[in-house]
C-alpha cells in the first residue's frame, strides 16, 4: 500500500484540543471532522472547494476542508465553527448574524461564519466591498447576502469596540 494512503493514527489539533484519528492520510479533512471527530458544523456542499459550506480555519487562514487532505494539516491548528464560541457565548459574528436575522435555511452559515472570522482576523475594519469579496466563495441560495454583509460589518464594529475598551 502506498505510504500516503496508509491507515494509521494521526494526532490533529482541532479547536485547541489534540485528537487522535485513525484513517488514511489522504482522507479529506471534512470527513475527519464530521465522521471521526463528530464535528457536524462543518458541512458538505459541493465536494470541490467551490461553495464554502466546508470552510475551516487552518492556522487562522480560511481553507476548504472538502479538498484538504489530512496530511496537509498535520502540525497545524484547525478551527471549526464549533471552536468559535458556544450557545451561551457565541462569537460576535454569530451573534450579529442572529441579531440581523441574516439567514434563512442556515446551511451555508458555518462556512460564512468561518470566512467572516478569517477576514476580521486580518482586517479589523473592512469595507462592505471587502466583506463581499471575502464571502464571494460562500454560496447562499436564500438571498440573504445583504443581511449577511451588514451582520459582518456589525460584528467588526463590536470587535473593534471591545479591543478599544481593553487597550
Amino acid at each position: 500500500m502506498d505510504d500516503e494512503r496508509a491507515v494509521g493514527a494521526t494526532t490533529v489539533l482541532v479547536n485547541r484540543q489534540r485528537r487522535e484519528v485513525r484513517t488514511e492520510q489522504d482522507t479529506a479533512l471534512l470527513y475527519v471532522l464530521r465522521n471521526h471527530l463528530g464535528l457536524k458544523g462543518t458541512r458538505f456542499g459541493c465536494g470541490l472547494g467551490l461553495c464554502g459550506a466546508c470552510l475551516v480555519l487552518v492556522d487562522g487562514v480560511v481553507a476548504y476542508s472538502c479538498d484538504t487532505p489530512l496530511w496537509a494539516v498535520q502540525g497545524k491548528e484547525i478551527t471549526t465553527v464549533e471552536g468559535l464560541g458556544s450557545s451561551d457565548q457565541p462569537h460576535p459574528v454569530t451573534r450579529a448574524l442572529i441579531a440581523g436575522q441574516a439567514a434563512q435555511c442556515g446551511y451555508c452559515l458555518s462556512g460564512v461564519i468561518i470566512a467572516a472570522v478569517g477576514l476580521l482576523g486580518r482586517n479589523a475594519d473592512p469595507s462592505g466591498e471587502e466583506v463581499r469579496a471575502a464571502l464571494d466563495g460562500n454560496l447562499c441560495r436564500c438571498g440573504a447576502h445583504n443581511r449577511i454583509v451588514r451582520a459582518v460589518l456589525d460584528a467588526a464594529a463590536e470587535l473593534r469596540a471591545g479591543h478599544e475598551g481593553t487597550a
